[in-house]
This record gives C-alpha cells, structure tokens and sequence, in this order.
C-alpha cells in the first residue's frame, strides 16, 4: 500500500487516466452529512458510479446532506479532493459500492489530489471499516 505521486487528478477519470486503469478501478471518497447528528458519513464509490443520496439515505438510515469542506476536513484530516477512504481523524461510519469488488485492485486517495495508493478491494472494504451497501444510481 506504497501511495504513488500521479499529479493533480481533479476527476475520477484523471486518475484513472493518469494511473493506467479503468475509472471503475478508482475508489471515490465522497462523504455526506448525517442531518440528524451533523456527522460524516463515507461512501465508498467506483469511479464510474454516482451515489444516489435517496439510496444512500436508506442505506444510511438517516437523511443526508451535502458535507461541507469544514466538517470533512475536521472529521478526517483531509481536504476535499484528496479525502482518503482510510486514516481519518475520527473514522466516520462508512459504506462500500460492491461493484469495486469486481477487480483485483482498486486505487484511491492517499490524503492528497496528487497522490494514490493502489490496494485489494476487499482489503480496503475491511480497513475502511466500511459496510458493503448499494448506493448508487
């Protein structure tokens, strides 16, 4: 779990592109907030998937808002744009797109925009903490 320099990615396609992989290969951290509770909440996504936030409010079992770069970066250590799925301050609860099971490895943010590590879906599924769930539209 070595995380590779690849640039400033600012898309899931950028990274992908600029690490020589599938865009569904690309592990998104996108996180919402828990309205009632004013937490975070992860969503681990492919890179060619969006999150349903209806679907992930189900999943969830709360409504969910948009999380703004104040409470991402307060919950997580991390600003928006390099948000790692693993590592955070105050780990949130976290759910996992299944369809990143489909490869081998899968890569995702390793703190920065220009930085990513590349790992087994699985393996990061289980360090994330993260529940598999569908989320996703």
């Amino acid at each position: 779990m070595e995380p590779i320099e690849i640039g400033n990615a600012t898309t899931a396609q950028m990274a992908a592109d600029l690490v020589g992989c599938d865009v569904a290969q690309i592990a998104k951290s996108i996180m919402f907030r828990d309205e009632s509770s004013g937490d975070a909440i992860l969503f681990v996504t492919s890179g060619a998937n969006q999150v349903d936030l209806e679907a992930a409010g189900t999943v969830a079992g709360t409504p969910l808002g948009r999380a703004d770069a104040a409470l991402i970066r307060a919950q997580t250590g991390f600003a928006i744009g390099g948000v790692s799925p693993v590592g955070h301050l105050t780990p949130p609860r976290a759910f996992f797109d299944p369809d990143l099971l489909r490869f081998d490895e899968v890569w995702a943010a390793a703190g920065t925009p220009r930085h990513l590590f590349g790992i087994a879906p699985g393996r990061l599924m289980e360090i994330s903490g993260a529940q598999r769930a569908d989320f996703t539209a």
